[in-house]
């Protein structure tokens, strides 16, 4: 638990720091979780990994376009994360965000669609990878900018907040985030109003190329929570189970003190930034580490020691991700491109006077 120190001129001392969680600390014991939810969480673990390599595979195939992020690796975090929230929760991602979309409920063959520019996406097409945004879900972007989605978070959580609602506002970015300059304004006004958002670092120990140790004073992300005295918890990402549990108690607190927490997750990327990445600033030692850690492949040998994964269970649980991951392929490849003329339809959320609407080669002046 961080220390204390008494304010200056009296009153009642604040945490000023955070606290790390081992995974020994926060790893349930999984004889004590229900069969049905662990099978559940490996499910959705294996559905965002066979997701996101049929997206690789589209992608090399040029129907996917513009930039593409895949979650491999950081399939643990996701499951755990979105466990955690309530339905009327609501989620801010980066442009990393396939398998939160699918975690929170958005389905894989909206998300496929949007991925190949399509109108049956979830963005109807206009968003593809990075910019995934669904109202019913509550899902509320997929931002291409870094960081991007921290002060539009923070606002969401203010709303809630002056509203009297109960609702929690989870903002999820990489490690490479917490050096810029919204980072840190976002969570000092957080700190400040006493807002209802649980910030989420995943760190992947590469900010996109450079090691965390290499861009960052205090490597310990966690911590950075303490210059505004907002508790910091770091868990092994690795995990689903200690991340659901960690990201519970922090959203369940956001809820009921009506305050921010920073959660980090230490989670690998098992490959490059993006899917034209060859990560050649990894040494073979570190990419056979991510390797080893490999999250579905934990997860199922402890539910096959545990007896609750039966080889007859993993089978029909793959043919079903299998199909389910291929029909959304299908959906996705025979559903329309949106119409050229609704291009403009989205620019602003109502209509505004003389509004451009030009089109490339139109003349910028009408006859």
């Amino acid at each position: 638990m961080a220390d204390t120190a008494k304010p200056k001129g009296g009153g009642t001392a604040r945490s000023t720091g955070g606290r790390r969680r081992s995974r020994k600390d926060t790893a349930p014991n999984i004889a004590d979780e229900q069969p049905k939810t662990l099978l559940d969480y490996y499910r959705q673990m294996l559905l965002i990994r066979r997701f996101e390599e049929r997206t690789a595979q589209a992608y090399t195939q040029a129907r996917i376009g513009g930039y593409c992020h895949l979650n491999l690796g950081e399939e643990a975090t996701i499951v755990g994360l979105m466990t955690a929230l309530q339905e009327r929760d609501y989620l801010f991602t980066n442009y990393r965000e396939h398998g939160y979309a699918i975690g929170k409920g958005i389905s894989p063959r909206s998300v496929m669609a949007e991925l190949y520019g399509r109108s049956t996406g979830v963005s109807k097409g206009w968003g593809g990878s990075m910019h995934m945004f669904d109202t019913q879900t509550r899902m509320l972007g997929g931002y291409g900018i870094v960081g991007g989605q921290l002060p539009l978070a923070t606002g969401a959580a203010l709303a809630i907040s002056y509203r009297g609602g109960d609702e929690v506002v989870m903002c999820q970015m990489g490690d490479g985030t917490t050096n810029i300059g919204a980072f840190h304004e976002s969570l000092n006004i957080a700190a400040l109003w006493n807002l209802p958002i649980v910030f989420v670092v995943v760190n992947n120990f590469t900010g996109m190329g450079t090691t965390v140790e290499k861009s960052s004073a205090e490597p310990e992300l966690y911590k950075r929570g303490s210059s505004y005295r907002m508790e910091g918890v770091r868990v092994d990402g690795q995990d689903v189970l200690a991340v659901r549990d960690a990201a519970t108690d922090l959203v369940e607190r956001a809820r009921a003190e009506q305050k921010p927490f920073l959660l980090e997750a230490i989670s690998y990327r098992m490959k490059g930034h993006s899917v034209v990445d060859p990560a050649k600033y990894r040494t073979a030692e570190q990419a056979e580490e991510a390797k080893a850690n490999d999250p579905v492949l934990a997860f199922e040998r402890q539910l096959e020691e545990a007896g609750i994964l039966t080889e007859e269970i993993k089978q029909e649980i793959a043919d079903s991700v299998r199909d389910e991951v291929t029909d959304a392929a299908d959906f996705a490849e025979n559903s329309p491109h949106p119409e050229v003329s609704t291009l403009f339809d989205y620019t602003y959320a109502t209509p505004v006077p003389n509004e451009s609407r030009r089109m490339p080669a139109d003349p910028v002046f009408a006859e």
